[in-house]
């Protein structure tokens, strides 16, 4: 939890408790804080003490209440790790163990500055929980002029990117200072301060769970892509890439300092071109360096260069952002790819020996029972490797909330990352589209099973369950389903 018998300049921390949300508890992937580690490094350059509370493998808030006690830190900086997908959604039980530890911190007399995607979206409910200060945007270089700031007793005012209270804490009054500008220079930035994690907590969660430990990396920040439910709060929607000779430099620093057995890139597009790919597989090479790891991308980047080139660097999984088997809904969500590119990608990632994974999306508006059935259609045809089935969920910032906005209710959050709650009026009920969910999940296994006698059987089954959910349609359609332009209502 950072360094032990010297005092804090500043306590970082993070709020995403995996033992908070039951999906993830069984699933047990827990991966550490990236960027507020990043961040802890660039203090540590300012010459800063820095220690961590690290919430991911942590029972729950007591803790960071009992390190408070202890400590005494004079700054507290709740960083989420915002290239942890799952911070994005946002869930209320994360947001109230951040509130809480705001709380906490507030009353032990520390100064308290937040940041992530749901203080940007909600600043005021964290300024009223007791934040001095909300960064929005990147952390390295705000949270270090803010302590500066803090040092010297001048405003904060005149520090960009930032949202602070008004004249009175309980006033609804907020001062948003103008926007700070996107770091581009990745490579300015310093390794993760990897030594202020439990490397052995997770080393054995990983091993217990999986029988090996995977560990994050990224090598870029931000998404050029437009389409209409991603949400860039913090990234945006710009592409900064390091060098894939610094990214081997670290790989090789992350052998020496963690020895992970495999590393997952928490990019949102790893790889933006195959030129790219190509200079990291090459470094990679001939260094002697082979790191099985796994990627996110999309279906149009993986053209047959870039997945011989993934598969020479040792990448054994990507993951595509398919979405839909229905060719509407993918123009509806301006995606920008094919039903055949998504055939194409995957066929290519197989041929080159890496596992195709796919993302897909239910319930968006102008979706129904068609398209669903074309959804599935497609995972019979191409037989991913995995794929992870979410419902449509309109965040702050996108296009998609701002056509749903008016449909929103006092729900605007899912509780945890299995909630799979309907937010707005899609074609039919949640439960419909959680036992959708269950029904894409058994048609990937089954695809998988080798015996085509055993396979063909369990399909013929998964159909009957098909057909009859099919049959009850009318009992889970909503009255008045939402329609948006580009895609017709049913």
């Amino acid at each position: 939890m950072g360094s032990q018998g010297r005092a804090f300049d500043v306590l970082l921390a993070h709020s995403y408790f995996l033992h908070y949300d039951p999906k993830q508890v069984r699933k047990m992937r827990p991966y550490a804080p990236l960027a507020p580690l990043i961040t802890a490094s660039v203090l540590r350059e300012r010459g800063l003490e820095v220690g961590l509370f690290d919430a991911m493998l942590s029972p729950g808030v007591e803790e960071f209440k009992d390190l408070l006690r202890t400590r005494q830190p004079p700054v507290v900086a709740i960083l989420e790790d915002n290239f942890n997908f799952l911070t994005k959604m946002c869930t209320t039980r994360m947001r109230d163990a951040a509130l809480e530890m705001i709380g906490a911190a507030g009353e032990a007399g520390c100064f308290v500055v937040v940041n992530g995607s749901d203080s940007s979206d909600v600043p005021q409910l964290y300024l009223e929980a007791g934040a001095d200060a909300v960064i929005v945007g990147e952390t390295e270089i705000t949270l270090p002029r803010i302590l500066e700031a803090r040092d010297r007793a001048q405003s904060f005012e005149e520090i960009r990117g930032l949202f602070l209270p008004g004249s009175r804490k309980d006033s609804s009054e907020i001062v948003r200072t103008p926007p700070r500008p996107f770091i581009e220079d990745l490579e300015s930035l310093p390794l993760p301060a990897w030594d202020l994690v439990d490397v052995e907590h997770y080393r054995q969660s990983w091993i217990e769970a999986h029988g090996r430990l995977s560990w994050n990396m990224v090598t870029t920040r931000g998404c050029p892509y437009v389409c209409s439910w991603c949400a860039k709060p913090l990234w945006g929607q710009r592409y900064a890439q390091r060098d894939p000779v610094s990214v081997a430099d670290e790989m090789e620093r992350l052998a020496d300092v963690v020895n992970p057995d495999h590393v997952w890139f928490a990019d949102d597009i790893f790889g933006l071109s195959a030129r790219w790919l190509d200079d990291f597989s090459s470094t990679l090479f001939d260094r002697g360096v082979r790191v099985p790891f796994t990627i996110q991308t999309r279906p149009d980047l993986m053209d047959e260069t870039a997945c011989r080139a993934l598969a020479r660097a040792g990448c054994e999984e990507a993951w595509l952002g398919v979405e839909s088997g229905s060719q509407s809904v993918l123009n509806a969500m301006d995606k920008g790819i094919t039903i055949d590119t998504i055939r194409s990608a995957t066929r290519n990632l197989d041929r080159a020996g890496v596992r195709p994974s796919w993302f897909l999306q239910l319930g968006y508006p102008g979706e129904d029972w068609e398209e669903i059935l074309a959804t599935r259609r497609l995972v019979r045809d191409e037989t991913p490797y995995d794929i992870g089935v979410s419902v449509s969920y309109p965040l702050p910032g996108t296009t998609f909330h701002a056509r749903v906005a008016h449909q929103l209710s006092d729900k605007t959050n899912w509780t945890h990352s299995d909630d799979l709650a309907m937010l707005f009026q899609g074609a039919f009920t949640t439960e419909l589209y959680r036992k959708v969910r269950d029904l894409l999940h058994e048609e990937a296994i089954t695809a998988r099973i080798e015996n085509k006698e055993d396979r063909t059987q369990r399909r013929k089954r998964l159909t009957q369950r098909w057909d009859t959910l099919g049959n009850a349609l009318d009992q889970h359609r909503s009255a008045s389903p939402t329609t948006l332009p580009g895609i017709a209502g049913k």
